[in-house]
């Protein structure tokens, strides 16, 4: 595997289709990473931007909101645990991280999850009226990066790709769905 660059123009493709992700984000020497199902891009020009939900009490937020940074991971069908286990609180497992192996990208003080299918750092827009009254948070994407075994060209190749390098989607209660096969109709209707 080799982690190819992004164009930030093109980052939404990463989350687009729905998958499930994870949040990290670090303050002050702390780390922490969380799942999270409620991502997606928010626009591509002239700014990259993207939106996450993130509760009040979780302890991703508070690192969020001190750091100004996070990240947003696009986890594999073969990390479906780690995501079970990263959404358990910090404060009721503080060692939940201890085992998780990380790394991070030059010029960028978040850890990033190894193993994931993509990875999106992102800047904090501070809108206080919408992370406290909806737990919104906006970023601006300062950089993207994705696993080039699955993702080239500004394209997934999920249909070649193996179950396990597959995202996941999840529905409740532990269950997921692996993404399936793709359909084209015409041309489509892409963005630059």
């Amino acid at each position: 595997m080799a982690i190819q660059s992004v164009d930030i123009q093109k980052f939404y493709r990463l989350v687009n289709h729905g998958p499930t992700a994870m949040i990290s984000a670090k303050a002050e020497g702390i780390e922490n990473i969380m799942s999270a199902a409620w991502v997606c891009a928010l626009d591509f020009a002239p700014k990259a931007k993207m939106m996450i939900v993130v509760d009040k009490r979780t302890f991703t937020r508070k690192l969020i909101e001190k750091s100004g940074l996070f990240a947003v991971q696009i986890p594999t069908a073969a990390q479906a645990e780690l995501v079970i286990a990263m959404g358990e609180s910090r404060y009721q497992n503080p060692d939940k991280i201890a085992n998780v192996d990380c790394f991070y990208q030059n010029g960028f003080d978040v850890p990033l999850v190894s193993g994931c299918a993509g990875w999106i750092i992102c800047k904090l827009i501070n809108e206080p009226h919408n992370q406290t009254e909806h737990d919104l948070f906006i970023g601006e994407v300062l950089a993207a990066w994705a696993d080039d075994r699955i993702f080239e060209n500004g394209h997934w190749k999920f249909d070649e790709a193996p179950d396990e390098l597959k995202t996941l989607h999840y529905v409740a209660g532990g269950q997921f769905y692996r993404i399936g096969q793709s359909l084209t109709v015409g041309k489509g209707f892409d963005t630059p």
